[in-house]
């Protein structure tokens, strides 16, 4: 008997096995964009505070196309229609979503590149990959663009409850040991329906929306945004505008070709022709290797943020409910220009403070319906008891200052 790749199964510690439903989404996976998944980290640096957390966005997109597979079964049984060319094109967007993710995901996002966010970039590989396989992407690229007229399909892919964020909270908590931020994933989608074109939460499910919009509150503030992976993204920034601005003053940085070509760009880029085949080639092994060579560098600067990083010899950082005083800072800078002998312009490397933000809901933007049992749909946060779920809308911000742990 011939056998097809259809039948490949990948073993998955969040959901068991996960099949691959055609020979399309198999040659995806299969693809060298794909692959390269396997080498960007799901969480940044936060593996410097979680020691587990070293999945990769190959894990998350196996994990999403899993959970939209269970999201048409249940639509379809409760009559929603979803054709096949439907069903294949929700798997393949996605499956694609974030294939756009430069080193470390969102830590270097317009850092190495400039002005183009990782959507833009997961587009430009879709539209590459669609005339790869004839075509065969275009309602995928409708769904994942938002132009579909079904509303609901692209609400599945990108909103307040996709399969995105269904798959990315269950699975950095399963791999931060963060219990917080567990959700059932399966009675979610179980509650899942369609009401006027549009995806809605079904009465009974309201509870376990609620779960998940405490569970995401509690994973930004105590994983995503946590001050120790918070200054360690900082500090992998810094380190990669160093490296560029010693290349474009004319120094010698060594760095793999793909690297190099980003930490030579001052401008943005068109993805249309050669930039995207490079950052395809364009990995957190890049950087790490760049990171190792770097510690050993002439200039101070560059080389010190290198060995911070690499030797987890971060920077200290402080978080306050209000702005940062402005002779704080000035202090910490005396201190490093004084001990470090940098120059007054490269203060900013290692003296810095900033603002932080988060909203685990938002009532403005594609919210979250619940479908009462009359008909009617109401807004989660008010169809909900919980006194708190409100206040979740709200957007809370914070305000940190790093400096070296010396001047302390």
């Amino acid at each position: 008997m011939a056998q097809t790749n259809k039948l490949k199964i990948f073993n998955d510690p969040i959901y068991g096995f996960i099949g691959t439903p055609s020979e399309l989404i198999f040659n995806l996976i299969a693809h060298p964009f794909f692959q390269r998944l396997r080498r960007i980290s799901q969480m940044g640096l936060s593996f410097m505070v979680y020691p587990g957390a070293h999945h990769t966005r190959f894990h998350h997109a196996l994990g999403s196309m899993h959970l939209m597979r269970q999201a048409i079964r249940v639509l379809r049984f409760k009559k929603v229609e979803i054709t096949e060319e439907e069903e294949t094109g929700l798997l393949a967007a996605i499956l694609l979503h974030d294939i756009g993710h430069g080193p470390f995901s969102h830590a270097l996002e317009h850092t190495l590149v400039l002005d183009t966010d990782h959507e833009a970039i997961s587009l430009y590989f879709m539209k590459s990959l669609n005339n790869e396989f004839n075509g065969a992407l275009s309602t995928a690229i409708s769904i994942f663009k938002g132009e579909h007229p079904k509303k609901f399909l692209n609400q599945l892919v990108s909103s307040q409850l996709d399969m995105d964020r269904l798959d990315y909270l269950k699975r950095d908590s399963f791999y931060t040991g963060v219990a917080e931020g567990n959700i059932s994933s399966d009675r979610l989608i179980t509650m899942l329906n369609v009401y006027d074109n549009e995806l809605v939460v079904e009465e009974k499910g309201i509870y376990s929306v609620e779960k998940f919009l405490m569970a995401r509150r509690f994973m930004y503030w105590q994983v995503y945004l946590h001050k120790t992976s918070l200054v360690a993204e900082q500090l992998v920034i810094k380190v990669i505008k160093r490296a560029r601005q010693l290349i474009l003053e004319g120094q010698e940085v060594a760095a793999s070709k793909a690297l190099l070509f980003f930490l030579e760009q001052n401008t943005s880029l068109d993805f249309e022709n050669e930039a995207l085949k490079i950052f395809a080639l364009l990995d957190d092994v890049d950087v790490l290797a760049a990171l190792k060579s770097w510690q050993s560098h002439p200039d101070f600067v560059l080389s010190k943020l290198a060995s911070m990083l690499l030797n987890r010899n971060l920077l200290h950082i402080k978080i306050k409910n209000k702005p940062i005083e402005d002779n704080r800072i000035s202090t910490k800078k005396e201190w490093v220009m004084a001990n470090y002998k940098v120059k007054e312009e490269e203060l900013s490397y290692f003296v810095f403070s900033g603002v932080i933000s988060n909203r685990a809901y938002n009532e403005k933007y594609q919210n979250i319906n619940i479908l009462r049992k009359n008909g009617k749909l109401t807004d989660v946060a008010k169809a909900s008891d919980h006194l708190n779920l409100k206040a979740l809308s709200n957007t809370v911000t914070k305000y940190y200052v790093c400096y070296p742990k010396e001047s302390v």
